[in-house]
C-alpha cells in the first residue's frame, strides 16, 4: 500500500488548526478487464455491424454503462425470445447456460459470447465436478445472472448457499462426495465463513484449485480494508444490482466504517456529510471512472479540497476479444456511414 499519501495528509491536518477536508481516492477501483472486455465487444460490434444488435441482459450491471450502449444501438432483452430469429445477439459479460445456448441454437442467432474468462472458468469448474459425481454447493445469490448460468450447468446436482445457516440445512446424497464453487464477485469475508461451515460440516470437500473470486473483486475489497480506518464515510459508486458494489460498502460497514452505494454523484445527500472530514471514493468493476469524477468534483465544490490518490496495489489484466468478434471484424466490411 502505498502510505505516503495518507501520511502527508495526516501531516497537512495537523499542521492546522482546521482541519483539511480530503478525498481519498482509492485504486485499483472501477473497471476490471472482463467489464472492459465485455463493453468492447458490444461496441466493436456496433462498429462493425450496425445497429441493432441485441444483449441479452445487462452486459454489465451499470445503468450508465447501459444507457449509453442503449443511445448507441443496443438493444438489451430479458431473454432470447424478445430477439427476431437469425439476428446477432451479445451474451453478457455473467454468462449463460447450456438452456440458453441451445435456444439460440434453436432461434438461428448469431451469437457473440461476453461472459467475462474468469466466469467461464468457474463454470467448466462446475462441469467437472458434475461429471466425476460429485454434489455441488454454489455460494453466492440465488436473483444474480451468474449464479443462473452456473448453476445451469449442472442443475440436477446443484445447490445455491448464501448463508452459513443454509450451509446448515443442506441435505445431499452422499456427505464424502461433495465440491463447493463459489460467485466470482462475493464478499472474501462472506465467502470465508461459508467454505468453513461447509468444511466442518463435509469434511471431505473439494473445490476449485484457485479461489473463485475474482482478482478485481478482491483488489478493490483489500483497498478498502485498508483505507477505511482513514476514513469518516466510504462512497461507492455502482449500480444496485452489482454484487462487487454492494460487497464493498459491506466490507467498510463491517469495518465500522459509514458506507453508501451511489450511481451517481446526485445521490450523495448532504446529511451524509456533516462532520465528515475524510471521505473516501471508490468504484465497483462495472463503474466507469467518468462517474468517480463527477463524484470527486461534487465533493471539492463542497468543501473537500485536497484529493489524494491512494494505491494499493497495481493492476494491469487484460483479456482478449473472444474469437467470433476477432473473426467478424476481419471479415466484415465497413458500415456505410
Amino acid at each position: 500500500m502505498t502510505t505516503t499519501t495518507l501520511d502527508h495528509a495526516a501531516g497537512t491536518e495537523s499542521g492546522n488548526k482546521t482541519k483539511t477536508k480530503r478525498v481519498l481516492l482509492l485504486k485499483p477501483r472501477g473497471f476490471c478487464a472482463g467489464v472492459v472486455r465485455a463493453i468492447d465487444i458490444v461496441q466493436i460490434a456496433l462498429e462493425t455491424f450496425g445497429a441493432p444488435i441485441y444483449v441479452r441482459k445487462e452486459i454489465v450491471h451499470n445503468s450508465y454503462v447501459v444507457t449509453d450502449l442503449a443511445k448507441k444501438g443496443a438493444i438489451f432483452v430479458n431473454e432470447l425470445d424478445e430477439v427476431p430469429e437469425g439476428a446477432r445477439v451479445i451474451y453478457s459479460a455473467h454468462g449463460v447456460s447450456p438452456a440458453v445456448r441451445d435456444r439460440a441454437r434453436e432461434r438461428g442467432l448469431k451469437v457473440v459470447d461476453a461472459t467475462c474468462p474468469l466466469v467461464t472458468k468457474v463454470h467448466v469448474e462446475a462441469i467437472k465436478f458434475a461429471k466425476q459425481g460429485y454434489s455441488l454447493v454454489l455460494i453466492g445469490h440465488r436473483d444474480h445472472d451468474e449464479i443462473e448460468g452456473t448453476q445451469g450447468e449442472a442443475p440436477d446436482v446443484t445447490q445455491v448457499v448464501s448463508t452459513v445457516q443454509e450451509v446448515a440445512d443442506l441435505v445431499v446424497p452422499d456427505p464424502n462426495r461433495v465440491a463447493y464453487l463459489t460467485q466470482t464477485t462475493l464478499s472474501l469475508d462472506e465467502a470465508r465463513d461459508m467454505i468453513q461451515a461447509l468444511k466442518n460440516k463435509y469434511p471431505n470437500i473439494v473445490g476449485p484449485h484457485s479461489q473463485d473470486i475474482c482478482y478485481a473483486t478482491e483488489n478493490r475489497q483489500v483497498a478498502v480494508k485498508n483505507v477505511a480506518h482513514g476514513a469518516d464515510l466510504v462512497l461507492v459508486v455502482g449500480s444496485t444490482n452489482s454484487s462487487n458494489s454492494n460487497r464493498l460498502v459491506e466490507v467498510s460497514k463491517n469495518l465500522d466504517t459509514n458506507s453508501y452505494l451511489i450511481d451517481t454523484a446526485d445521490a450523495i445527500r448532504p446529511e451524509w456529510l456533516d462532520g465528515v472530514d475524510t471521505v473516501a471514493v471508490t468504484a465497483g468493476a462495472s463503474a466507469p471512472e467518468v462517474l468517480v469524477k463527477d463524484v470527486v468534483e461534487y465533493l471539492q465544490t463542497v468543501g473537500y479540497g485536497s484529493v489524494d490518490e491512494v494505491e494499493v496495489m497495481p493492476e494491469n489484466v487484460r483479456f482478449g476479444l473472444p474469437p467470433e468478434i476477432v473473426q467478424a471484424i476481419a471479415s466484415a466490411p465497413p458500415v456505410n456511414r
